[in-house]
């Protein structure tokens, strides 16, 4: 109860459960996302890995708008890249050229349970600047020295080299700004994963606006570390998603569980 409830999953007695509770929470990540404005197009992917086998992963289908998600929407996709289990007939087709980095992600990072990546707005602005997220509002600090930056376009990601760089540059931090691309985040819960994904898109915006309007003023760097000890783990990125869900689970829950 208390704190502990609020910053971290429920346990589960079966693999079963757990299994249909990460599917819940991943579908109402990606309604999430719908709400927030991050779908455009067909572009953006997030993934949850599978508790019982760890190199399976359920993700969204290829095509299907993010708003209309619901469980039985997700397909279960393996390490290649191959569809293995869930969907709709007509539907089980997975965005390879997306799957691909997040399997290259999965594949080097074993504590990590989600992904987040789409071609949000200001990530996608942000990122053709080519420069590294500045620390200038307490919100930032949660990516003090924890956000990447791969300096490349190396066009659609088709390729497993290709995939591996963005894994490599990555390295254990919680999110990266890819060059000319967008955002990409990672969590060991998708609630925290959506948490950085929403903070570091919602940093890009405020760092285009205020570098707009004049000389930014950076957080001292003793500042910086202390706030990202308190605003910077994963406790309190399940913790800053939880009004997402919450909203998300009142308004959207009856439908998106189906």
């Amino acid at each position: 109860g208390g704190l502990a409830a609020l910053t971290k999953p429920p346990t589960f007695a079966t693999v079963e459960a757990e299994r249909a509770w990460l599917k819940e929470r991943l579908v109402a990540a990606i309604r999430i996302f719908a709400n927030e404005g991050f779908d455009h197009t067909v572009a953006g992917h997030l993934t949850v890995r599978d508790p019982e086998n760890k190199h399976h992963f359920w993700v969204n289908p290829f095509g299907l708008a993010f708003r209309l998600m619901t469980v039985s929407d997700l397909i279960l996709v393996n390490q290649e890249g191959t569809v293995i289990g869930g969907g709709k007939e007509g539907r089980r087709i997975v965005n390879l050229a997306g799957f691909m980095i997040h399997s290259a992600i999965h594949k080097a990072r074993p504590e990590v349970q989600a992904i987040c990546h789409s071609h949000s707005t200001y990530g996608k602005a942000f990122s053709s600047l080519g420069k590294p997220l500045a620390i200038t509002t307490q919100d930032s600090c949660a990516f003090y020295g924890d956000v990447a930056l791969l300096g490349d376009f190396g066009g659609v990601v088709i390729e497993e080299k290709e995939s591996g760089t963005i894994a490599v540059a990555l390295q254990q931090k919680k999110a990266i700004i890819l060059q000319n691309h967008g955002l990409l985040t990672v969590g060991t819960t998708i609630d925290s994963a959506v948490a950085w994904f929403i903070m570091l898109e919602k940093q890009c915006q405020v760092q285009l606006l205020a570098d707009a309007a004049g000389q930014t003023i950076p957080i001292d760097e003793p500042q910086a570390a202390f706030t990202f000890k308190e605003l910077g783990h994963e406790q309190a990125g399940y913790f800053q998603a939880s009004p997402y869900f919450q909203v998300i689970e009142h308004l959207q829950g009856e439908e998106y569980r189906k």
